[in-house]
């Protein structure tokens, strides 16, 4: 990172914007299928298309989440989204989303900076140029590879905490009010205050019927690119109905060009380096496990060939150009990804398209945003938000295992009472202590066999018809031998032998460890084995 000394000025973003796309080409990890026809690139072109006019509401929704005029989630969604097609190997959709505006609202506040001011404006570049430099130590050590100790229930109950509560900020603008900050408690107090002072009832009708027009053309025709739709239908009858004259408000006129490209302030991190940086590290965190893990399970279900490395320098890479057009840090869009799924997108091409059709609309098209109201676009936000709301996982998680159902509730309440940053902590440490908890009570059986069937059978759970061999104890232990379960084994076994000589097998010569599921054991394992031996 430039020094104070050393502060890069605006001279130099040409050269930097020139490497940061020949990088993206040269590292390249855009794939091509073999069988790609004319008919799939021009499909792609549309589908890139589509994805641009619904990243309009959205991502101009969540630059206002961020404290940034909404005009910067629009260069949130050109040159980033860009890099990361040149570089990506997935057919994720990449640009402006809800849980890093959220912490990068957050800090603002955290900070005591006005959204939409000229410190925000400043410091924001700052904040997502270090998300950036995180996601590069990400990618150079191998970061994908911890992600698996990182489970399903903390991320879902961390993004529906976060989704939750970024619905909870906006929420007032549905009804005429100013959006809140802070935590569960603040913005409920907050949403009774402005319904009390500010509720006007043409904004929420307009705001209400954007979210239930849009979930039911959800249900009914997922294909349907609803958002942009409703957004120029608002534009319209803003244009021709006057509805700023009946109170309703309208986002100001925003100038037609290209994003002000420039370096961040890097002279902002003497100021306020903790500020800065120890947030700015929960972000990068954020947007490489919620998009990751989201990437790795659409590859999954689709049998694509996934670089999850390549994929984290893509991140890095969008994150850098996100910082020099003065945008908020860029993550991976779930729901605009199932979107061009759904219309059956097959390549990268697709983000290059997007970008194209963003550069139009900046140069020629943002007439109309001056014209937008703002409960549709809220209410376009809110229903995107809902989308992210993982609430089905925890129903099946308590179906199927309460100790990850209660992870889910740890990491959600943790997001929704205390903020993101102690939402990943408490998630986290749920995680571990659950993981050495499982550890320390591993799956163990005695087996038997089946008179008249080859094989081994479980004295437990076949136990109906399975018996013990005659003088033979067989146990069953699947989990690594480690000092929190090494005792269960040796109980285990001297219980067994002692309940097999109460009954009637006094004769017990041999005991047998099926330990096929100890993949390793420590000091204590080799003791407690050592003594188990000298015992029998």
């Amino acid at each position: 990172i430039p020094t104070p000394e050393y502060a890069p000025t605006a001279a130099h973003t040409p050269a930097l914007c020139f490497a940061i796309f020949a990088f993206s080409r040269y590292a390249s990890g855009m794939r091509i299928p073999a069988s790609y026809t004319l008919h799939a690139l021009l499909q792609d072109c549309a589908i890139g298309a589509i994805i641009a006019l619904v990243s309009i509401p959205i991502s101009m929704g969540y630059a206002l989440v961020a404290g940034l005029p909404v005009i910067y989630g629009l260069y949130g969604s050109l040159l980033p989204i860009v890099c990361f097609g040149l570089l990506s190997s997935s057919r994720f959709v990449f640009g402006v989303d809800a849980a890093p505006e959220a912490l990068v609202g957050g800090m603002l506040a955290a900070m005591g900076i006005a959204a939409e001011s000229s410190d925000a404006l400043k410091v924001i570049p700052v904040i997502t140029f270090i998300t950036s430099v995180f996601l590069f130590a990400f990618f150079l050590l191998r970061a994908d590879r911890v992600l698996k100790f990182i489970s399903k229930p903390v991320m879902g109950g961390f993004i529906t905490g976060i989704g939750t509560t970024i619905i909870g900020m906006q929420l007032p603008k549905l009804f005429g009010g100013n959006a809140g900050r802070g935590e569960l408690v603040e913005l409920v107090v907050h949403i009774v205050q402005e319904g009390a002072q500010h509720f006007h009832l043409l904004s929420f009708a307009l705001g209400s019927v954007t979210i239930a027009l849009i979930l039911v053309a959800r249900r009914l025709v997922p294909k349907l690119p609803v958002q942009p739709l409703l957004m120029f239908a608002g534009a319209a009858l803003t244009y021709f109905c006057k509805l700023d004259r009946y109170g309703v408000q309208t986002l100001p006129p925003v100038a037609r060009g290209l994003p002000p490209f420039a370096l961040p302030d890097f002279t902002l991190l003497t100021a306020d380096v903790q500020s800065i940086v120890i947030p700015s590290f929960s972000i990068a965190v954020v947007i490489l496990c919620e998009t990751l893990l989201a990437t790795t399970n659409i590859a999954r279900k689709s049998e694509d060939t996934l670089d999850t490395r390549v994929e984290i320098l893509a991140y890095a890479v969008a994150n850098t150009a996100a910082s020099i057009s003065g945008a908020c840090p860029v993550n991976g869009s779930v729901s605009r990804t199932a979107i061009a799924l759904q219309f059956g997108v097959k390549s990268q091409l697709m983000s290059l398209a997007a970008g194209a059709v963003m550069l139009c609309i900046l140069l020629f098209g943002t007439g109309f945003i001056g014209y937008l109201p703002i409960p549709v676009l809220t209410g376009i936000v809110i229903a995107a938000l809902l989308g992210t709301l993982e609430f089905d996982l925890a129903k099946q998680l308590r179906n199927v295992d309460r100790m990850e159902f209660y992870i889910f509730c740890g990491a959600f309440a943790a997001v929704l009472f205390f903020g993101t940053i102690y939402g990943v902590i408490v998630g986290v440490l749920l995680s571990s202590i659950t993981f050495i908890y499982r550890q320390a009570k591993p799956s163990t059986d005695f087996l038997g066999v089946v008179p008249g069937m080859n094989g081994w059978y479980s004295l437990t759970r076949q136990g109906t018809v399975a018996v013990p061999v005659q003088g033979v104890v067989i146990y069953q232990f699947a989990a690594p031998l480690f000092y929190a379960n090494a005792d269960k084994l040796y109980n285990d076994i001297l219980r067994r032998i002692t309940l097999r000589k109460e009954a009637a097998d006094s004769d017990i010569r041999v005991c047998i460890i099926e330990a096929s599921g100890i993949a390793s054991l420590d000091a204590t394992g080799a003791e407690r084995f050592v003594a188990l031996y000298k015992k029998c």
